[in-house]
């Protein structure tokens, strides 16, 4: 946390007692929406937080590149800690099942945008949505 500390302040930023305990819930999350991080802050112990605050401190640590976000459906984004985004997420748009898969399994269509349009994608951004094997299935 020291070195988090460092960077904030270099920044003329502080690490308050409400950003540590978004950056915990996220790491306890791995993933999660505003609300479900701010159900996360309210269980550990502290006093809860109002979801303005955990906005606020969502904002400020993804502006220093410490979270990420990536849009899974089309309503709240889901916030991971930086060093998490070395996925894709995939979605089921029938049971809402999320699951990952390397960034590189997108390497050949991120290299045809790029060749083909001049365009550099940001797929740890996005989400994949289709159906799941079971849904599949199911059809």
């Amino acid at each position: 946390m020291s070195e988090l500390r460092e960077l904030l302040r270099a920044r003329g930023m502080r690490l308050t007692p409400q950003r540590a305990r978004v950056l915990e819930a996220l790491r306890t999350l791995g993933h999660g929406s505003p609300e479900q991080i701010a159900e996360a802050v309210g269980r550990d112990g502290g006093s809860v937080l109002p979801a303005s605050t955990v906005y606020r401190a969502l904002e400020s640590l993804s502006e220093l590149g410490l979270i990420g976000h990536t849009h899974v459906d089309h309503r709240t984004p889901s916030y991971h800690l930086a060093e998490h985004a070395t996925h894709l997420h995939v979605s089921c748009r029938r049971c809402g099942w999320i699951g990952e898969v390397p960034l590189s399994a997108a390497d050949e269509l991120v290299d045809r945008l790029r060749d083909t349009l001049g365009f550099s994608a940001d797929v740890a951004h996005a989400a994949i949505h289709g159906l799941c094997r079971d849904c599949a299935g199911a059809s």
